[in-house]
């Protein structure tokens, strides 16, 4: 790879970097290449860019955006990388834990960072936490159902007192009629 080559790929990241708020990074090592293109495929469907690139590139990439900002991920380039691109904070945690489960066998792709909404999580043992974490869209109907519970009590509170007043009503009538 020539010095122009590696500087088009490290614009590239940068514009990924800059266009996701949220990224994981993983070692793909020892998956075969069906496993690999298996793992693009179910990216592809997901909307989670997948890319292979040097360690060295990455972090050149990352430093030229914001050094400081991405401090704590440098440590996890090593190996085998691959990133994963997405609009969605847990849609990769995902992925890589749906992954797994479908290849019992198959302790990767292993999780080595990831960087979601400006926070940094380490190791793989963070995965579990990445799959719980809630996206936007979800926070926002959590917060519209515990706003409409109270209103809907109330409202099925004064149909049903409706229904017993109309009742008694119709039965204090149905007497005085005979």
């Amino acid at each position: 790879m020539n010095k122009d080559q590696k500087n088009e790929v490290i614009e590239l990241l940068k514009g990924k970097f800059s266009q996701y708020n949220n990224f994981y990074i993983t070692n793909t090592e020892s998956l075969t290449v069906a496993q690999v293109n298996h793992l693009r495929r179910v990216c592809f469907d997901k909307n989670v860019e997948m890319k292979v690139a040097k360690n060295t590139l990455i972090k050149k990439a990352l430093e030229s955006l914001d050094s400081e900002k991405y401090a704590g991920i440098y440590e996890a380039l090593n190996g085998v990388t691959a990133l994963l691109f997405s609009d969605s904070p847990k849609e990769p945690a995902l992925i890589i834990s749906t992954f797994r489960k479908e290849n019992a066998k198959l302790e990767k792709p292993v999780l080595k960072a990831a960087f979601v909404a400006d926070e940094i999580y380490l190791g793989d043992n963070q995965l579990a936490n990445l799959v719980k974490i809630k996206t936007k869209n979800e926070l926002i109907g959590e917060v519209i159902g515990l706003l409409q519970s109270p209103a809907k009590r109330v409202i099925a509170a004064l149909l049903e007192k409706g229904k017993n007043e109309g009742g008694v009503v119709a039965e204090a009538e149905a007497p005085a009629a005979e």
